[in-house]
């Protein structure tokens, strides 16, 4: 999420709070609308308890995709230079043409899917180089035992790659259900109200002030941390980026200058070409 606008929204719900506590105050009794203030301290710990404990369970849901999300990527990433590396050991003109869409598979996954990701559009969708990569490979027949050997270690990895894809597409569109975010913001908005019976004439503006304030500050940017871990391909900090993707592009194109390969990929810089 964006910092400025994290810092914007913490600060007007914020004033929004304090303002409606100390509009309050002005109008509440001496010692508060509670007569018994350990009785209302107690209720208030259970209601923060319930909410501590269901945020806690929905914060470690959205790690875990946003973790499954970064694995996966890292782990495509491995299995496209892997991939380049088996490639090699195909005759032409196999290997040639498939090492050129695998790099064109890797520009599609840097510059098109992530911001399909990343604006929530991708859903179904398949990689249009994944499916040009199938297609080359089905019609190739391994004739030696080297051949063969490379041509199943191909199939594994693309198992692997397609897998890995799937981990890094799932949480492009957030994991989060819809009833857990309004259960949170239920809980959210009966904690402000409970809150608001605390009001005590007696004691100073700043006083009250910080009471509320405190907690919509803690409440708001919890709230804030859950939609970046929900939206983990947002635009702002602590999102995630094509970085092992465009790591693996950089050693592939390295290494086949390296050994004078004179491959060509059949797509621009960005990866849209014919299969796109």
């Amino acid at each position: 999420m964006n910092i400025l606008w994290a810092v914007l929204i913490t600060a007007a719900v914020t004033a929004v709070a304090v303002g409606a506590m100390l509009y309050v105050r002005a109008r509440a009794p001496e010692g508060s609308y509670f007569t018994d203030g350990d009785r209302a301290s107690g209720v208030f710990g259970v209601l923060a308890t319930g909410f501590s404990i269901l945020l806690g369970f929905v914060v470690f849901l959205a790690f875990t995709s946003y973790d499954n999300s970064r694995s996966g990527a890292e782990t495509e990433a491995l299995m496209v230079l892997q991939q380049v590396e088996t490639a090699q050991s195909f005759p032409a003109p196999t290997g040639p043409k498939v090492t050129g869409e695998l790099v064109c598979y890797g520009r599609s996954v840097v510059n098109e899917e992530w911001d399909r990701m990343r604006a929530g559009t991708l859903g179904d969708g398949v990689n249009p180089w994944g499916v040009r990569l199938f297609e080359t490979v089905s019609g190739y027949e391994p004739k030696t035992n080297h051949e063969q050997a490379a041509y199943d270690a191909w199939l594994s990895q693309t198992s692997a790659r397609e897998e890995a894809r799937l981990d890094r597409v799932h949480a492009s569109s957030g994991v989060i259900p819809v009833t857990l975010w309004i259960v949170l913001f239920v809980i959210g908005g009966v904690i402000f109200v409970y809150m608001l019976f605390f009001a005590d004439s007696r004691e100073p503006r700043r006083t009250q002030a910080m009471l509320m304030g405190s907690v919509s500050v803690v409440i708001t940017t919890l709230f804030l941390l859950l939609v970046s871990l929900d939206r983990p391909y947002h635009s702002g900090v602590g999102s995630l980026k094509p970085t092992a993707m465009e790591r693996s592009l950089r050693i592939v194109d390295h290494a086949l200058e390296a050994v004078g390969a004179g491959v060509k990929a059949p797509c621009n810089e960005t990866g849209v070409g014919p299969a796109s």
